[in-house]
């Protein structure tokens, strides 16, 4: 199946219809002309050909090949890929820039149908080359250096070997995925399609998740108590998602003997389950240290008895509500990505100059903000909900970190540039923190750094702690899910089972968050893809620590990481900078970053 782009951080943009200057739009001509693009009509063609010929030439026949014909092989399966990947990164984008609009979603699912259709005789391939034996395909690497390249996409293939079924089933399967697809269909409309009343105005779900961000505390309520209403009423229809889906992954695990729900998740992931697990217990266990002890410093700021979950993310009373300019947030980003290295501000300036951003918040857009690689001939788009805040500053530079990112990587080719999403976030976050710590440095005096060390620190924590807390409710609810259907209130138990524990005594949490889980669109498309944003972070601010630590030649070996993309494992691409994510202690450096953090700005607290 070829994946859409999807929606997935849990952005907080800020709301009203502020001068923030020329946002920018996609220009998605460097795929496509139009839906009616005889480009567009001619790669269908070729693609319904190609497979056909495909088929035909290698089924039941990749046994017999030699080390030449199964390079070419390898190369007309990498092309056809890449003509079905231009053809739904191009129906996918457009969906997303307006998932209200009928002739746009009817063009995505006709594209999704055809590409499944087309391709469903090409499951043979990974089943076939399971069957080839190790010595056997061993031989045939060895023979041939060019063909030797591809390894790390057999050995990916080869890790399923285990959970492999009959060559009828899996075709059966394949087809069956646009059901699955339809399922995400209603939950991403349902999203767009929902109206939140706030003082006689009606607003989408960024706006009204803004207002979680609000210096009014009223404000702030009012948001929350919306949301709260609005998710209430369409309750059964995301628990039906869930069921639905939760229970297509369950079986689907089952007839593959997948060992866990999570088994899935982090073979894609090329990360060891015991790393995720010491990853997520480092976090659970360093809760009291990061986030309760940061949320008891936000009530003494705010002056509270006790949070409110809509206090979660309020701004600091000593913030000032600034809003940044479009051309303001592309300068200091830019600027940031500079000084780490001139290549790297190179690399970004097309993403403001041709087209490759859609900044703009606008009705029907999706929510959130992504970067899509599309294919490595033509370039990523940057998809983002801008409206001014600094936080929305550090959403760009953590987004054109993907973008640069995927432009690096495209040289490995369409099957070994896709990053596995452990290390997918590396480039966002340091292209972050690069941008935070220029904004730091530029600090006017100790009031500024302050909101800025707290800011960072709870960006932080929602990266971290937020997205474990999510991992763990994952968990929960598919495990939930195998033993029966769950009611609309199971689901909700299961949410409020680790809100509680992960954000702390410092808060209360109001009648109604219990069904906050139900517009994270992380669950529905990617199960388990949350992990990887905790995962990301420590990584980073471990790798940021050596850069601090010893800046020579940095640079270079950084380049290098993200240039090799998917074809190296995170034990090879880590080593050159003297890290290993399979030590138990490596996250504890990653998340000491955080403490150290809160520990400067409980000494501020002190001073003060």
């Amino acid at each position: 199946m070829f994946q859409l782009p999807f929606p997935v951080h849990d952005v907080n943009a800020s709301s009203g219809s502020k001068d923030l200057g020329n946002l920018p739009e996609w220009d998605l001509s460097d795929l496509y002309s139009s839906q009616n693009a005889p480009e567009l009509s001619r790669d269908l063609q070729w693609l319904d050909q190609e497979c056909a010929s495909f088929a035909a030439d290698y089924e039941g026949k990749l046994a017999n090949l030699d080390a030449a014909e199964m390079l070419a092989c390898v190369l007309r399966n990498e092309r056809i890929n890449t003509i079905a990947g231009r053809i739904m990164s191009f129906a996918g984008l457009r969906y997303y820039q307006l998932t209200i609009d009928g002739d746009r979603t009817k063009f995505m699912s006709d594209m999704q149908e055809k590409i499944t259709n087309f391709t469903t005789p090409l499951v043979f391939f990974t089943l076939e080359l399971n069957r080839i034996d190790d010595a056997t395909l061993q031989a045939l690497l060895d023979a041939n250096s060019a063909l030797a390249r591809y390894q790390p996409v057999f050995d990916r293939i080869r890790a399923m070997k285990p959970y492999q079924l009959s060559d009828e089933l899996e075709k059966f399967l394949h087809d069956l995925g646009v059901v699955g697809d339809a399922w995400e269909r209603l939950f991403d409309e349902t999203i767009a399609g929902l109206s939140f009343e706030i003082d006689g105005e009606s607003l989408g779900i960024e706006s009204t998740l803004n207002l979680l961000t609000d210096p009014d505390r009223a404000q702030r309520e009012k948001g929350a108590v919306e949301l709260a209403r609005v998710f209430g009423d369409t309750v059964k229809t995301f628990a039906r998602v869930h069921n639905t889906q939760a229970k297509e992954k369950e079986i689907l695990d089952r007839w593959r003997g997948m060992p866990t729900p999570q088994t899935g998740r982090h073979l894609s992931n090329h990360v060891e389950p015991e790393v995720v697990e010491a990853l997520r217990n480092a976090v659970v266990t360093a809760y009291p240290k990061l986030s309760h002890r940061y949320y008891e410093l936000k009530r003494k700021w705010l002056g509270l008895d006790v949070m409110q979950v809509w206090d979660r993310n309020a701004p600091l009373p000593m913030e000032t509500n600034k809003i940044v300019g479009w051309e303001e947030a592309q300068k200091t980003v830019m600027q940031a990505y500079e000084d780490f290295d001139p290549r790297m501000a190179d690399l970004a300036e097309p993403f403001f100059t041709k087209g490759w951003i859609d900044a703009a918040v606008k009705p029907g857009k999706a929510p959130g903000a992504f970067a899509h690689p599309t294919v490595t001939d033509v370039h990523p788009y940057v998809m983002l909900n801008y409206l001014g805040k600094p936080r929305d500053v550090m959403t760009l530079a953590h987004e054109l970190g993907h973008g640069v990112h995927q432009v690096l990587a495209a040289g490995q080719g369409e099957m070994l540039s896709s990053t596995p999403l452990t290390l997918a976030e590396t480039a966002s976050v340091f292209g972050e923190m690069l941008t935070f710590r220029k904004m730091l440095d530029g600090a006017q005096d100790a009031a500024e750094r302050k909101v800025m060390l707290a800011g960072k620190v709870e960006d932080m924590i929602n990266t971290v702690v937020r997205q474990i807390a999510f991992y763990d409710f994952e968990c929960k609810l598919h495990d939930a899910r195998a033993q029966g259907e769950l009611t609309p209130d199971d689901i909700n138990a299961l949410w409020m089972s680790v809100q509680g524990e992960s954000l702390g005594p410092a808060f209360e949490f109001m009648d109604g968050y219990e069904t906050f889980w139900a517009y994270i669109p992380h669950f529905v498309h990617s199960p388990f893809y949350v992990y990887a944003y905790a995962f990301g972070d420590g990584l980073v601010n471990a790798l940021y620590a050596v850069y601090q630590e010893q800046p020579e030649g940095f640079q270079e070996k950084y380049f290098d990481m993200l240039k090799a993309g998917g074809s190296k494992h995170h034990k090879e691409l880590l080593a050159p900078f003297g890290l290993d994510a399979s030590d138990p202690t490596f996250w504890d450096k990653g998340l000491s970053m955080i403490s150290d953090m809160i520990d400067e700005l409980e000494a501020m607290e002190e001073q003060a």
